[in-house]
């Protein structure tokens, strides 16, 4: 049985089951984004064939003494602005970022983007692999107050890529064409495949219509994906809890927030 947790730090909250993904198949053109599989896997051939772009850094990961970089690579679809350095914890913030040049490479890719619930859109890339390369289990960042509005997506299901629960080890794979989770209370990863595999991330804010769809919570901000996960597959008669005891991080301190486990 998977450990449960509770989403909030402030009053009741649906208790929440990890690992878990809220797919968004029911809010994008799942038929042209598969439509985009071919185009897409031609122009990273091409650049597996010049070996010039970035490898996958792994910042936050799960065991510790895995190495910081793998041989999973990225292309940059957006990059910050001149004059602005990188900040993970910026992903989101629209007036940072600027389209890259693969950009223009990705054409159908981007005008899909574009079709996609944001208001204004912040970092974008491509991570790909094609030696057989597994990406360890990692948190995107530590701060629990942070929730960064993004889409992952594939165009097929070649990556085997999963959600964890490092408490029980407890594997759940994506099986949808797209997805939002909680990057920072549970760990991510991708298993090694045998052929090119890739996913898209799109980072941005997410336009005031669509994010009435959307259960924000307080105190534990970076729960939210989870949240509306669990609200999407509970019954109407789902248990309220009131939240047990974790470290949380903000972005200058630690403090301890309720948790519980069963």
């Amino acid at each position: 049985m998977n450990a449960q947790y509770a989403a909030t730090s402030y009053g009741l909250a649906p208790r929440i089951s990890y690992p878990c993904y809220k797919s968004f198949d029911e809010f994008i053109d799942v038929k042209r984004l598969k439509s985009l599989d071919g185009y897409i896997s031609e122009r990273i051939e091409r650049h597996i064939g010049e070996q010039t772009d970035s490898f996958f850094l792994n910042d936050h990961p799960l065991d510790e003494s895995t190495p910081n970089k793998t041989a999973v690579r990225e292309i940059w679809l957006s990059q910050t602005k001149a004059g602005v350095p990188y900040n993970y914890l910026d992903l989101d913030k629209p007036k940072l970022w600027e389209p890259a040049p693969a950009s223009a490479e990705f054409g159908l890719l981007m005008d899909f983007i574009s079709t996609l619930p944001f208001a204004a859109l912040g970092r974008m890339l491509i991570i790909y692999d094609h030696i057989g390369t597994p990406v360890p289990a990692h948190r995107d960042h530590v701060f629990t107050d942070l929730c960064h509005e993004f889409i992952w997506l594939r165009t097929n299901t070649r990556k085997p890529f999963y959600l964890l629960n490092p408490k029980t080890n407890d594997k759940l794979y994506v099986t949808s064409h797209s997805a939002w989770f909680d990057s920072v209370n549970q760990f991510h990863g991708a298993d090694a495949g045998n052929e090119l595999s890739f996913s898209i991330r799109v980072d941005g804010v997410f336009t005031k219509t669509f994010r009435k769809h959307i259960p924000f919570v307080e105190g534990n901000r970076a729960a939210t994906p989870a949240v509306w996960a669990t609200l999407s597959n509970a019954p109407l008669g789902r248990d309220m809890i009131a939240p047990p005891t974790v470290m949380k991080e903000t972005h200058s301190q630690q403090k301890e927030i309720n948790i519980d486990s069963n």
